[in-house]
C-alpha cells in the first residue's frame, strides 16, 4: 500500500472520493460524519489538496471540485487499492484454518481423523466414530505434532473439578501454622494439575514435596485445565484462593474451598 504509506494519504483519498461523489456541493460536516474524523481535520485536508492542485475551490463554502490532476490520483490510488484487495482476497480463497494436534497413530496426508482430548491434549487418530474430525494436512509418526484442517463437530469433554487450599498468610504463621498432614492427604488424592499461588504456598509444597505444575498466572492456569476436563488442586494463600474463585464462576466450574490451618493455629 505505497500510496497510503505516508501520514495522511488514505484520509485524503477518501475526500477526494466523497468530493466526486457528491460535488459540486458537499458539507465538511458531512464528510466529517462520513469518515468519523472532526470537521477541523476535514478542512485543513482540503486545504492540502488544494494546494497541492488536486482541489479547485468555487465560490460558496459548500463547494469543491476535483481538478484534472485531482481525478487523475484518485483513479490511480484506487487503482492501487482494488489491487491491494484483490490481492487479499487471493490469498484468503487459499487460506487454510489449521490446528495443531498430537498424533496418537502415524498418520498420512489427506486421512480423515477423529480429533479427542486426553488428559486437557488434543490427540487425533484414524477416523472410525467420535463427533470431532478433520483432515490431516502432512505425514506425522506417533507422538508428533500433527496440522489438521476442514475441522467439524464437537469434542465432548466435561469439565473438571477444582479444590481451593486455603493456606494461612505469613503474619498468620505462614507454612509453620498449615496442616500439613491434612494437605498431603487431599494430595494423595490424585489431581491431574496441581498448583501454587503465593510465597507460603510454595514453601508448603516444598515441605511435602508435592508435584508443581503450575505457579504463575494461577488463575487462569487453574481455568484453563479445568475447562479441559481435568480435575485440579491448587494451594493460594489468604484471600489470593477469591481471585481463582471468581475465574471459575465466571465459566462455571464446579470447585470447592477448604481451610488448612492447624487447629492450635486457629
Amino acid at each position: 500500500m505505497r500510496a497510503f504509506k505516508k501520514k495522511g494519504e488514505l484520509t485524503r483519498f477518501q475526500i477526494l472520493a466523497e468530493i466526486a461523489e457528491n460535488q459540486p456541493h458537499i458539507r465538511q460536516r458531512d464528510i466529517a460524519e462520513k469518515l468519523g474524523i472532526t470537521v477541523q481535520a476535514v478542512s485543513e485536508n482540503i486545504k492540502t489538496l488544494t494546494d497541492q492542485g488536486y482541489l479547485e475551490p468555487g465560490d460558496g463554502r459548500s463547494y469543491y471540485k476535483l481538478t484534472k490532476k485531482g481525478i487523475e490520483k484518485l483513479k490511480g490510488e484506487a487503482i492501487t487499492l482494488r489491487k491491494y484487495a484483490d490481492s487479499v482476497l487471493e490469498t484468503m480463497s487459499t487460506y487454510k484454518s489449521t490446528w495443531p494436534a498430537i498424533a496418537k497413530e502415524d498418520l498420512k496426508r489427506g486421512e480423515e481423523v477423529e480429533i479427542f482430548m486426553e488428559n486437557g491434549i488434543l490427540y487425533a487418530k484414524k477416523r472410525k466414530d467420535g463427533q470431532a474430525h478433520g483432515k490431516v494436512l502432512h505425514d506425522a509418526k506417533k507422538g508428533e505434532d500433527v496440522a489438521l484442517t476442514e475441522l467439524s463437530g464437537l469434542i465432548n469433554l466435561k469439565k473438571g473439578k477444582v479444590t481451593i487450599l486455603v493456606l494461612p498468610r505469613i503474619n498468620e504463621g505462614g507454612s509453620r501454622a498449615a496442616n500439613l498432614q491434612k494437605i498431603k492427604k487431599i494430595y494423595e488424592q490424585d489431581y491431574d494439575k496441581v498448583g501454587v499461588m503465593g510465597t507460603v504456598a510454595r514453601a508448603v509444597a516444598d515441605k511435602l514435596n508435592l508435584r508443581v505444575d503450575f505457579e504463575f498466572a494461577t488463575p487462569e492456569a487453574t481455568l484453563a485445565a479445568a475447562k479441559r476436563g481435568l480435575n485440579v488442586l491448587v494451594l493460594a494463600v489468604g484471600r489470593m484462593s477469591k481471585s481463582i474463585a471468581r475465574k471459575l464462576e465466571e465459566e462455571n466450574i464446579e470447585y470447592k474451598m477448604e481451610n488448612v490451618v492447624e487447629e492450635s493455629s486457629t
